[in-house]
């Protein structure tokens, strides 16, 4: 395989996993340092990732640029990227819905670059870990043979560009998803005082949900990353016409765990459903503020409307 020189941007947990991947395959494998923090620069570092400083720099030594971000950053860098007019082969792998996807595809095709299309299903490619890249678009293959021998299995599909995004978000519409679901219900459940009647019956019906509701505990910490990623889902859902909503709770949830970004320990799960308890509460004393209101305004405007029989 000729040698060649990838642009990975940037290095967090996931994305330095993959640029070891690569660079063990004898890949040259290059980021840019300028505002990057000690703990980026430590994980480039451990993976063997080669520090150009600047995205110029990086992009004008690289054939082929890996997008890993936060979905929140996917168009920005896209844009970014486009502003200096790369030319190679752009590869976005960030978890947005496929209608963000074939738009980052758009900003930096008209720049020149060619697009291809990725979805990461699994934790960061390690030894031991159990993780898949779909890539869909023309060059799909291309990038899938990079990564030929390494922890990260890479499959292209035989599709579009917007395939391996959509194959993301139904996985982790459900993954994730369910796992809001299930802390919620717990909440709720000690909310009503029914907590350990719930799991009784779990563990008669349905044994395998009291293991499932806890996973929330282990992956609180990096809970932050999934409130994009379920935005985007939702935005996948509208858009093919069904309801988003369920996503959207999904990342209110999300975002009442921020606040163990970075904790020593995983929290336990009374202080999760606490977190999110203490939300609910703040959110009811405030309906019972517009229900006060309207009780000396006049009528609920949604009670007026509703007619038995209508």
């Amino acid at each position: 395989m000729t040698k060649k020189t990838i642009a990975l941007l940037h290095p967090g947990e996931m994305g330095a996993a993959i640029g070891a991947c690569l660079a063990k395959r004898g890949l040259r494998v290059v980021w840019a340092s300028a505002g990057r923090g000690a703990a980026t620069r430590s994980r480039a570092k451990a993976a063997g990732l080669e520090d150009l400083g600047s995205l110029e720099r990086a992009l004008g030594a690289a054939e082929i640029v890996l997008s890993v971000c936060p979905p929140h950053g996917a168009l920005a860098l896209a844009r970014e990227v486009a502003r200096h007019r790369f030319r190679g082969l752009y590869v976005d792998v960030n978890a947005i819905s496929p209608a963000t996807t074939r738009e980052a595809g758009r900003i930096v095709e008209k720049a020149g670059a060619t697009f291809v299309d990725g979805g990461i299903i699994g934790p960061p490619p390690v030894q031991g870990a159990s993780s898949r890249l779909y890539l869909s678009g023309a060059r799909a293959k291309e990038i899938a043979a990079l990564f030929a021998g390494t922890n990260m299995e890479a499959i292209a599909l035989d599709s579009h560009v917007g395939a391996a995004s959509a194959l993301k978000a139904c996985y982790a519409g459900w993954t994730k998803g369910a796992t809001a679901l299930l802390a919620s219900i717990r909440a709720l459940a000690e909310h009503e005082g029914v907590d350990a009647a719930l799991l009784a019956e779990w563990k008669r019906s349905q044994p395998e949900l009291q293991k499932r509701s806890e996973v929330v505990t282990v992956q609180a910490r990096k809970a932050w990353r999934w409130i994009g990623e379920m935005e985007e889902i939702a935005a996948s859902f509208e858009a093919a016409g069904l309801p988003g909503g369920f996503h959207l709770a999904a990342a209110k949830i999300y975002r009442k765990l921020e606040g163990f970004k970075d904790a020593a320990s995983p929290p336990t799960l009374s202080r999760i459903t606490a977190a999110i308890r203490r939300a609910a509460r703040r959110r009811s004393a405030a309906s019972g503020e517009d229900r006060r209101g309207n009780a000396r305004g006049g009528q609920d405007p949604s009670r007026a409307r509703f007619k038995f029989g209508a």
